[in-house]
């Protein structure tokens, strides 16, 4: 609890809640009538406000954290106790970040830098805080204060604080930004690599959706040096084989050269580059028909289903590639998954037929037509069975590695391959292993949902996951392929019943 915290009256604290209840509103002026000067005044207005609200938002984060200290995490010694943390304070909870990012909707890196930012301002900028709450800095001069000196002792912060504030706000934020590593350089040489270490320990590889269809874009964070000797060796070999008549743009030939590069194309001492393949397809494209969207088919998948799409997919030329896999989803029309299976797994369940039906079985090619004629409607594919043991069957690996793609909690989306496929109810409580009770969830926050204390976890058998904070706030994540249900009308209100005139009075 924060400091003050438990003075507050329950009158206080009831106007507090009802003020949270009323609708977000702000002031606005009829842009229409303003003249030119006026609009200009309230521009500038608007920039008092927004530095007025990041003071505001620091000191919320400040007030949610002091109710998260970090002996409610598991103590040093102990199974759980923390390995590292994104919280800037080591007096704060490990897990605040990730509560952080919940209540924001926005991912765990977000969440930290606008944590650490607070920490600043309290710790080592408190003017630069002061001048933010009264509207006489804007935020982002403040927010170029904190980046130059949220590595540095807070007294020296302070320093350099004192002697760049007055001028700030007549500095560009370029020269603001220049004039703030001068000083601290000239106070703290270590400053700079103490930044640079940091940003090392924090450093990923991220792929990004492009604006352009059909592309993403890969982003590696990488010391300044290493990125610019990877950028020349890219523009060299563009520019020689530019050089040698290729015909296309300079940055389209960077861009492939990078991906053979990278996938290490034509070295035969290399290891090959395998491919894992998903292939997903709904029950209403296996029947060769079309049902509106939201609709779950709820049909069982069948032999002859499976030796249509089979048929589909040899059509299109697809295989299995060397030394890769090729995974086969299916899906209601909803995109909820159904099952999977391997390929090469998928053409045996074709051939073989049902089991208690053998007179459905295919024995020759020129029998297929006559038996997809007499296939009967018993299953041959399905969602894995529950297993009495803890650790989840290969089978089950497979459907809920699928079905999920990435971490599941709210704001993360770590890739399916880094995370563990986690009992929601868990194994100790009575939880089964089943797909219906697991979830895909990076280690952080699988470690998060064991130990972090006041969060709940529920599921869908469908594998829809709700997820709710310590502080109240929920967040429902879909499997990636799942369409939300769609919205329904709201229902017809009655016709008012029918008025008659009243009788004249008798006169």
């Amino acid at each position: 609890m924060s400091a003050g915290a438990e003075h507050v009256s329950p009158i206080e604290r009831a106007l507090a809640g009802w003020l949270i209840e009323q609708p977000v509103s702000v002031k606005r002026l009829p842009v229409g009538v303003l003249s030119d000067a006026q609009a200009a005044a309230e521009l500038a207005r608007v920039q008092a406000r927004k530095a007025m609200d990041a003071a505001y938002e620091a000191e919320l984060v400040l007030r949610l954290a002091a109710t998260r200290p970090a002996d409610l995490d598991p103590p040093p010694g102990t199974p759980g106790a923390r390995s590292g943390s994104w919280a800037p304070d080591p007096e704060v909870s490990e897990f605040f970040t990730a509560e952080l990012a919940v209540v924001l909707n926005v991912g765990r890196p977000t969440a930290s830098t606008l944590a650490k930012r607070a920490w600043t301002y309290r710790e080592s900028l408190p003017a630069t805080w002061a001048a933010l709450a009264a509207g006489q800095l804007d935020e982002r001069r403040a927010m170029v204060l904190v980046d130059v000196l949220q590595w540095t002792n807070p007294a020296l912060a302070r320093r350099v604080e004192a002697r760049l504030l007055p001028h700030a706000t007549g500095w560009t934020v370029r020269t603001l930004r220049t004039r703030a590593v001068e000083a601290l350089l000239e106070l703290d040489p270590d400053a700079a690599q103490r930044k640079k270490d940091d940003a090392t320990r924090t450093a990923d590889v991220r792929i990004v959706p492009s604006p352009q269809d059909g592309m993403a874009v890969l982003i590696a964070e990488l010391p300044a040096e290493v990125a610019a000797a990877c950028m020349a060796v890219l523009d060299s070999l563009a520019r020689l084989a530019k050089d040698a008549g290729d015909p296309r743009p300079i940055s389209q030939l960077r861009t492939e050269l990078y991906a053979a590069v990278f996938l290490r194309a034509g070295d035969p001492g290399r290891p090959a580059v395998t491919a894992h393949l998903q292939i997903i397809a709904t029950l209403s494209a296996l029947l060769g028909r079309s049902t509106e969207p939201g609709e779950v088919d709820g049909q069982p998948i069948t032999a002859a289903h499976l030796r249509e799409l089979l048929a589909q997919l040899d059509a299109l030329g697809i295989h299995v590639p060397a030394g890769g896999s090729v995974t086969l989803a299916v899906t209601d029309d909803d995109g909820t998954l159904r099952a999977t299976t391997p390929l090469d797994q998928a053409r045996r369940l074709a051939r073989r037929g049902c089991p208690d039906h053998p007179a459905t079985d295919l024995a020759t090619d020129e029998d297929a037509d006559t038996a997809d004629d007499a296939d009967c409607d018993c299953p041959v594919l399905d969602r894995p069975e529950p297993t009495d043991r803890y650790t989840p069957t290969r089978p089950q690996q497979r459907f809920v590695r699928t079905r999920d793609r990435t971490c599941r909690f709210p704001t993360c989306g770590q890739r399916a391959g880094w995370a563990d496929a986690d009992h929601v109810i868990p194994h100790a409580s009575g939880g089964k292993t089943d797909c219906a009770n697991l979830c895909c969830l990076c280690r952080s926050h699988h470690r998060l949902k064991t130990f972090a204390r006041g969060w709940r976890f529920q599921m869908t058998p469908d594998g829809v996951l709700t997820v709710t904070t310590p502080s109240g706030i929920t967040r429902t994540t879909r499997a990636p392929g799942m369409r939300p249900p769609p919205e329904r009308d709201p229902p017809p209100k009655p016709d008012p019943p029918p008025t008659t005139a009243p009788e004249p009075p008798p006169f």
